[in-house]
């Protein structure tokens, strides 16, 4: 990818006595057993991405499988044993410490999943206090944070203290705080999961809000396929620290790269993630088809109007070239699942 803000290759982060010197020996690529044998885990193991500008990439697994690892190694909030981390082409595991953390600064935000208000802060001093701890002076910080309290819909509450604040106002306010600094990426861990369903599901739409106003490059960690799905242009599902498949949501239904993925999708909404291209088939010589659609639709968008009509409805590509058709048996099998028509 030529739009790359942030790229892994062959991240590894080991725990164990020696950790590099293992690598050395094993010219970084140990297998499995050789780990094993020797004592180590592999907290991260042989990991490769490129997070695309702009773009949400979801970082997902059950607990222990490494994603958590994984973004702290991108950030270096976690020093990974080998491997490399570029970021706008910069080489992250080069930088002294003094560089790195002006980039945290200026370039990184960080949400995770307890909020770490300042308890004696008002909501306007923790949300201004990145740019207090950059020397800024008083006047010029409340400024922005002013506006990066209204952007998360919490204007009139500045002067309130955390303690104040319901659970999903206080992650507002821990969003607010990561983005004053207008980071080149923002890195999200679970940052929803101690909240309950109902403000989960309220500050999901709040993100997504925010993300078509700013545009954000954005790591996004999280347990949870149908918050994936809901937030994420792709996905990276991870197990015993390797990454097991990138791809978007319907990438990962159509062709699961096993198992453990399969498992992932098998409750996700096929309905809001399948597209029209997705399940047509080809038109049959001299077939009948009524009015068309276009190819990215979801099902759940023209179910009812297929399933409405006589005759097949016609696929249509970006340019209006049709490229083939659905019918009642393709809805119906996203609908009630391939096996109930087997």
């Amino acid at each position: 990818m030529t739009n790359a803000t942030l790229v892994c290759r062959d991240l590894w982060k080991l725990y164990g006595p020696d950790p590099k010197g293992f690598m050395a020996q094993h010219a970084s690529r140990p297998s499995e057993d050789a780990i094993r044998a020797a004592g180590y885990v592999a907290a991260v193991a042989d990991a490769s991405i490129e997070i695309e500008r702009g773009e949400i990439f979801v970082i997902m697994g059950l607990s222990g499988s490494g994603k958590s690892t994984l973004v702290r190694c991108m950030s270096r909030l976690i020093e990974p044993t080998s491997g490399g981390v570029l970021f706008d082409g910069l080489d992250l595991l080069s930088v002294s410490p003094a560089d790195l953390i002006e980039l945290r600064r200026h370039k990184m935000g960080m949400v995770f999943q307890h909020f770490a208000l300042l308890p004696h802060l008002s909501v306007l001093d923790n949300v201004a206090f990145p740019l207090e701890i950059r020397g800024v002076g008083r006047r010029e910080r409340e400024t922005p944070a002013r506006e990066m309290i209204e952007l998360v819909g919490l204007a009139g509450r500045e002067n309130y203290m955390p303690h104040q604040l319901s659970g999903g106002q206080q992650q507002r306010v821990g969003i607010a705080r990561s983005l004053i600094t207008n980071p080149d990426i923002w890195f999200l861990d679970e940052p929803f999961s101690a909240l309950d369903p109902l403000i989960r599901r309220e500050m999901q739409n709040e993100f997504m809000r925010l993300q078509d106003a700013l545009h954000k490059t954005i790591a996004f960690i999280t347990h949870d396929f149908d918050e994936a799905v809901r937030v994420g242009d792709r996905i990276a599902i991870m197990r015993d620290g390797r990454i097991v498949q990138v791809g978007t949501p319907e990438e990962l239904i159509i062709a699961p790269a096993d198992s453990y993925v399969a498992d992932f999708t098998r409750e996700a909404p096929r309905s809001k993630i399948l597209s029209a291209r997705a399940i047509m088939r080809d038109a049959a010589a001299g077939e009948t088809v009524t009015g068309s659609i276009p190819a990215t639709a979801k099902v759940c968008e023209f179910a009812a109007r297929v399933d409405g009509s006589e005759h097949p409805v016609a696929v249509a590509d970006e340019a209006g070239r049709q490229i083939g058709v659905v019918d009642r048996r393709a809805v119906m099998r996203v609908l009630v699942g391939a096996e109930e028509l087997a």
